[in-house]
């Protein structure tokens, strides 16, 4: 897989993993499957950064996130 791939890949996980911890949070439990998906989204993050040469800036992050989805809709 590109490194591209993997980073929106951790994102959208990253970000799907948010709204899991509230949940568990708010409702007294243990958000054990949330926490789960947030260390893999951050590791698919950290892998994707060190696998491309120079790292990602910030400034990149929106397009390669268009690029990547753009590839999966064609």
């Amino acid at each position: 897989m590109s490194p591209d791939v993997l980073l929106v890949t951790g994102l959208v996980l990253a970000v799907l993993a948010v709204p899991s911890m509230v949940s568990a949070l708010s409702d007294g439990r243990a958000p054990r499957i949330a926490a789960v998906v947030a260390i893999a989204a951050g590791g698919l993050m950290v892998y994707a950064i060190n696998q491309k040469p120079g790292g990602y800036t910030l400034s990149e992050v929106p397009t390669v996130f268009f690029r990547v989805v753009g590839g999966l809709i064609n």
